[in-house]
């Protein structure tokens, strides 16, 4: 039976793996994890002067490098002449050459969010008209390209690492401490450990590429990997490494010092098993349980909290609370799919003569139980969180991965409840037909165990039916001949193996852990699909963020519309007090431009583009031809060279005089003009 079910096993586990492998590869690139929620001038916008630079707002924090932000004009050549640079808050601002002519200008961007995914984008504005452009931009997806690929099978395998190397550790600590000397359990769990810190090792040196040029030759570029160390994710994952560090002497205990038995206990020659251990000896080994207990919950939860710390659960709403919870939310996962994983494990590859007993089941049944409530607690908030409304559900793409999620769990719940009755039914005691086997084994065996027949040659209990030239009568040596040593020791080998054969089969035989076998080879392969959609989600931006920008952009294209009919303007306008540090250039945008409330921003930078502060500076408004104003404006001082007044009023259309006065010095003052159609 069991000789049928290997392949069987083998093939569905590569079948699974071949699946999760394409969900992985064919779900596209992945929405970038910060969005523009704002622009200025604003995507399609047609203004009528020359802005003095370029802003964007994201809906969270990101890291600029020196071409993060790049605008081309209409021969696809860079305007922009300095590095971008934050303004204020989550908005960026790369200054613009002046004088630029008509046409139609490219803003190209790419920024690393504060999550650590990139995020790349491109939209156009024009000057006076738009115009044709040649200008061409090649962003960089989040999942473009071999390196993006690269470094999306790195996360997965540092997930799925995590997972079997804790939750293999946490099975054997608390549910089976017999598989810490079992070693296909040992192998299970050193495998996690090396996958985790081989993806970690990759992941480190990927990241560079990954966020810049995607090129596979930046993936060995040193300084590259020195700007990534200086980075929130690459501290994460050189803290992950030092971890791992700790859990491999972790590893080295469990699978050494706590896997040998104590000094006292003894093997009886022919006894039926262990002597007890002495007091001394027990307690010795209770300490070394908690004490790997606890050591072992704070490595794990370190190496969780490398990722809440610099991922999902690091930013936005009641970040403080997401990381601890996020935190949990792993370790939930950890014990129970990778116990999972252990479970399987043991009950196809343990020896035969130490296999998982019910016991053992049963603990992680209800290890499981408890990891399931916690995932559905857990769960829950970080849903709330990452959403925010029912409708995220259907019309987010990371709301429809969650339900996918949410689904494979429900299934897999189930498959876990089917595996508890499968539990319930497997008792200690064999089955009647392996009773009689122990019993002839036992008692109507001889000295060497050979196998006891009628005169037939069948076998009375009918359980040997098997006829493999290992399960033939083993012959003993003559009495009369001499002792041969090396002789015995071949019959001795012989009877081990037979030995070992017959518990093997009597264990298989037994229906009830044939069926717990079958639940929990479907309960892995539901897990390994599972672990592949949480990857998939993990790389998604969040339905909160993604409704956030959608409402922006419909806002912003409003507003524009807005603009365009009522004549948003731009004002630059050069001066020069004539003192030291004297010259620049201000810019007043007057959002929307016409008649009531309006936003008003004025700038002021030096003649090389750079923002700088000025002691004070106002803005009057006159309408000559109908003899209004001046009508005067003190706008707040918000950032460096960045004043901003909120209700401006104008209160009829027409052809406006906007002045402005700057003064750069206690002495050096001037005002320069310009007129412009409002309304």
């Amino acid at each position: 039976m069991t000789q049928t079910i290997a392949p069987r096993v083998r093939t569905l586990v590569l079948l699974l793996l071949a699946a999760a492998c394409a969900l992985l590869a064919g779900a596209g690139p992945a929405s970038a994890h910060a969005a523009v929620t704002g622009s200025d001038p604003g995507q399609g916008a047609v203004v009528q002067e020359a802005p003095a630079r370029i802003s964007l707002t994201f809906s969270e924090q990101v890291a600029l490098s020196d071409d993060s932000l790049r605008v081309l004009d209409p021969d696809g050549k860079r305007v922009d002449t300095a590095e971008p640079s934050n303004v204020s808050g989550t908005t960026y601002a790369v200054p613009l050459k002046p004088g630029l002519p008509d046409g139609t200008y490219t803003v190209a961007y790419q920024v690393v969010s504060a999550d650590s995914h990139p995020v790349a984008g491109a939209y156009t504005f024009s000057i006076g008209a738009p115009s044709k452009t040649s200008a061409t931009v090649s962003p960089q997806a989040t999942d473009d390209g071999i390196v993006g690929w690269l470094y999306g099978f790195g996360r997965y395998v540092s997930y799925a690492g995590f997972i079997v190397m804790v939750g293999g550790a946490a099975f054997v600590l608390a549910c089976w401490r017999r598989g810490s000397g079992v070693r296909p359990v040992q192998r299970f769990v050193v495998s996690g450990w090396l996958a985790l810190t081989a993806a970690t090792l990759a992941l480190l040196l990927l990241r560079g590429s990954y966020t810049g040029s995607g090129q596979v030759a930046d993936i060995v570029d040193l300084s590259l990997l020195g700007q990534v160390l200086e980075t929130k994710t690459g501290a994460a994952l050189v803290s992950r490494l030092l971890l791992l560090a700790a859990a491999a002497l972790f590893i080295s205990v469990l699978f050494g010092a706590y896997a040998r038995p104590s000094p006292t206990t003894t093997l009886n020659d022919g006894a039926a098993g262990r002597q007890p251990d002495s007091s001394e000896d027990a307690q010795e080994k209770r300490d070394l349980t908690f004490g790997l207990a606890v050591g072992g919950v704070v490595v794990a939860a370190g190496l969780a909290a490398s990722w809440a710390m610099s991922e999902h659960a690091s930013v936005g709403l009641q970040a403080s609370l997401s990381m601890p919870v996020d935190v949990i939310h792993l370790l939930a996962v950890a014990a129970w799919l990778g116990g999972l994983g252990a479970l399987l494990v043991a009950l196809y590859r343990a020896p035969a003569d130490a296999p998982v007993d019910a016991s053992a089941v049963r603990r992680f049944s209800r290890v499981a139980f408890g990891s399931v409530l916690a995932l559905i607690a857990t769960g829950t908030y970080q849903s709330w969180r990452q959403l925010g409304s029912w409708s995220a559900f259907t019309d987010t793409r990371y709301g429809q991965l969650l339900l996918a999620k949410i689904a494979l769990v429900v299934v897999l719940a189930g498959v876990a409840w089917i595996s508890r009755r499968w539990t319930g039914r497997l008792v200690e005691a064999v089955p009647a037909s392996a009773e009689r086997e122990m019993a002839r084994v036992g008692a109507g065996a001889d000295a060497s165990g050979d196998t006891v027949a009628d005169a037939s040659g069948n076998d009375p209990t009918g359980t040997n039916t098997d006829h493999d030239a290992d399960e033939q009568p083993v012959p003993e040596p003559d009495d009369t001949e001499p002792a041969d040593a090396e002789r015995a020791a071949q019959l001795a080998r012989q009877r081990a193996a037979r030995d070992t054969a017959r518990q093997k089969r009597l264990r298989d035989a037994d229906p009830n852990r044939f069926g717990l076998r079958r639940s929990v080879l479907a309960e892995a392969g539901i897990a390994v699909v599972l672990l592949a959609v949480t990857t998939v989600l993990t790389q998604t931006e969040p339905g909160r963020t993604e409704q956030e920008a959608k409402a922006a952009a419909s806002s912003s294209a409003s507003a524009s519309a807005d603009a365009g009919a009522s004549g948003a303007l731009t004002l630059n306008m050069p001066f020069d007090t004539g003192g030291e540090d004297g010259k620049g250039v201000v810019t007043v945008d007057v959002d929307p431009a016409r008649v009531g409330d309006n936003e008003m921003h004025v700038y002021v930078e030096r003649p090389n583009g750079r923002a700088f502060d000025i002691p004070e500076v106002k803005v009057d408004f006159t309408l000559k031809a109908k003899d209004i104003g001046p009508l005067p404006v003190v706008p707040d001082h918000i950032a460096t060279g960045h004043w901003s007044a909120n209700g401006v009023q104008i209160p009829m259309a027409g052809d406006w005089q906007v002045d402005v006065t700057v003064r750069t010095s206690d002495i050096d003052e001037v005002t320069v003009s310009k007129n412009a159609q409002i309304g």
